[in-house]
């Protein structure tokens, strides 16, 4: 059940706090991936240093970190909550169960919560005096309520000396019980029994083995709408040019070089419900490609070139009742009159369409401002590139 499973782990400001690396690495070990939120005071016990050294991702404490050139960093709890099938706080202090309570968001923990759309999972650790004391037994009730799941704390011998009941459970009772939540049967999502075939990334035109033409697209946005596909429950299979980021967790994916390699993949899979044509796929190849590096002191300075097959044209003159297209159209004037243009010409369903002249959007950045443009609609997205991709699927599929 944690096989490909996404969680955050949560890491309050308690003694327990150590023990919180041992189910990091159970967790990993289960095969799930699993990213680390702390509050500040829990990394007084631990240093952020370790749970990203382990996690390989960064460990999110501050809304605001200081000096943090990251866009996206001020809305990493909403990313988060969309990304994430399970979110476990252990240890939970009764400082923060009691902001859980009452809904507070003054850290990136807290605020990660109030934004998850998945099931969470809160181990109250703590003194047993305070365990027992009657606001935290109030608060325990109140994020039942909630629908969020508890597991009590063992009986023990604890920090303060005494025995009683706070202690963190093993790491073995978390895993179980995280097991059980995920393996309860929730709410299928629009996409659920439906194929899906996303592209991303760039392709490469080969002059020669050491030369090609190729773009500036780092695949980004198409790994957003590929998770944000999987998040909806569809069964994603991931079409990827040569890129640098890493490859979404738990989607099967396959790579292509060339937009003539797309176009095999995409024929190969064309029977998908649904097409998302994000790749930056080049208009033009070389007419001629060399089989060795050609030498400077012999090549030509003119360039020949032909045209490349148009894959969304294709996908739609052999649309299947029932399927959706979706294509993707970056622009540099005239934005919505062209892809509107393509919208019809291609006989897809939408174009997402954004611009090379707006700022903080296009090719290489985590932010994006997309035009999505229908037969009888067009709106407008803005956010991190994860977030937009989350809410044009939604809209698309009507999922809430």
């Amino acid at each position: 059940m944690l096989s490909g499973k996404r969680i955050i782990l949560g890491v309050t400001g308690g003694i327990a706090a150590y023990k919180a690396v041992f189910l990091l690495r159970e967790l990993q070990k289960a095969g799930a991936e699993v990213r680390v939120t702390m509050t500040a005071d829990a990394t007084r016990f631990i240093g952020i240093e370790t749970f990203a050294a382990l996690s390989k991702h960064q460990v999110a404490v501050e809304i605001f970190p200081d000096g943090k050139s990251d866009p996206d960093s001020w809305t990493q709890h909403i990313s988060w909550g969309e990304w994430a099938d399970l979110f476990i706080i252990a240890p939970c202090t009764a400082n923060t169960l009691a902001k859980i309570a009452h809904g507070h968001s003054d850290n990136m923990l807290t605020s990660t919560i109030l934004a998850a759309r998945c099931p969470i999972l809160i181990c109250p650790t703590m003194d047993g005096e305070m365990f027992e004391a009657p606001g935290t037994q109030r608060n325990i009730k109140v994020i039942e309520e909630f629908g969020y799941n508890v597991l009590e704390p063992d009986e023990g011998y604890l920090a303060s000396g005494l025995q009683g009941k706070g202690r963190l459970p093993e790491t073995d009772a978390i895993l179980n019980r995280a097991k059980k939540i995920l393996s309860k049967k929730k709410a299928k999502g629009p996409l659920s029994g439906k194929k899906v075939v996303v592209t991303a990334g760039p392709t490469r035109e080969h002059i020669d083995p050491v030369r090609f033409i190729s773009n500036p697209s780092s695949g980004k946005m198409g790994f957003a709408m590929a998770e944000a596909a999987h998040h909806l429950d569809g069964e994603v299979t991931l079409l990827h040019g040569p890129v640098s980021v890493p490859l979404p967790c738990g989607i099967a994916s396959e790579k292509f070089e060339s937009a003539a390699e797309l176009f095999e993949r995409v024929q190969e899979n064309a029977d998908a419900d649904v097409i998302i044509m994000a790749a930056a796929v080049s208009d033009f190849t070389p007419a001629e490609q060399h089989q060795h590096k050609v030498k400077k002191d012999k090549a030509s300075t003119n360039l020949s070139l032909t045209q490349t097959t148009d894959i969304l044209r294709w996908l739609g003159e052999h649309k299947r009742e029932g399927q959706i297209l979706i294509g993707f159209a970056m622009e540099t004037e005239k934005l919505q009159k062209n892809a509107t243009k393509k919208l019809h010409q291609k006989n897809a369903d939408w174009i997402v369409a954004n611009s090379l002249s707006e700022e903080d959007a296009g090719f290489g950045v985590d932010t994006n401002t997309v035009h999505l443009i229908g037969h009888e609609e067009s709106r407008e997205f803005s956010g991190s590139k994860k977030e937009v991709a989350c809410q044009l699927l939604r809209h698309i599929f009507g999922s809430k």
